[in-house]
């Protein structure tokens, strides 16, 4: 499903963040990436995510070469990616459901599904009858949560998702983790970017490890 060949990625000034990094995931694998701070874990993932583009090097993604895409069709492969975010990027001025709603408007499906699909992905996370709050009145727990609804509401095929439980404390963190892994039971591919090796020994089945930019195991 996604696969990186010898994929460089370089900042002005910051040299290689990433150097020659070569590996495969398969469609439904549940993958952690870990490694230190500047590793690169972060960088990888907006790779993936079509936020960046390689410096060198392929991306495919279900075969295609994502990294070398027109920057028109950019917008058509992200929507089948979810992407959940440490700082959990919610727009503050608008309900939880509009927040989960709009990847679903972007995409252009009218009200009835959209509606349908925001209250089950709400009800899927816990959050049925927080449809009216607004994420200033929400726990940190809560606000992760509209986070990964708002990730799921298209049923992407892929979830990616950066140090996702970064702000959390150890039990909520594994609350997310186990959801994590029901979403993988029912066939949803996941990436995850963690540095939280506690929860990485206990839920990965597959851990890509980055030690300064290179991939060592």
């Amino acid at each position: 499903m996604l696969q990186f060949d010898q994929v460089t990625k370089s900042y002005p000034g910051s040299g290689d963040v990433l150097r020659g990094v070569s590996f495969q995931i398969e469609r439904g694998e549940m993958v952690f990436v870990s490694g230190h701070s500047g590793a690169g874990k972060s960088t990888l993932l907006r790779l993936t995510a079509l936020m960046e583009r390689p410096t060198r090097g392929a991306i495919l993604l279900n075969g295609q070469n994502v990294g070398r895409l027109p920057n028109r069709k950019i917008p058509f492969v992200r929507r089948r990616l979810g992407l959940i975010f440490q700082d959990y990027r919610l727009i503050h001025d608008r309900t939880v459901y509009d927040n989960v709603a709009m990847p679903l408007l972007i995409a252009g499906f009218g009200p009835e599904e959209t509606d349908h699909r925001t209250r089950a992905a709400l009800n899927k996370v816990g959050l049925a009858g927080f449809e009216r709050r607004y994420p200033v009145t929400l726990s940190g727990g809560e606000q992760q949560r509209v986070g990964i609804a708002r990730a799921i509401v298209t049923r992407p095929p892929m979830i990616l998702a950066d140090e996702p439980t970064g702000n959390l404390d150890p039990d909520l963190s594994l609350e997310i983790m186990a959801m994590f892994r029901e979403f993988n039971q029912v066939g949803v591919t996941m990436l995850i970017v963690s540095h939280d090796q506690a929860l990485v020994s206990r839920f990965a089945g597959r851990v890509l490890h980055l030690e300064r930019g290179r991939l060592v195991e």
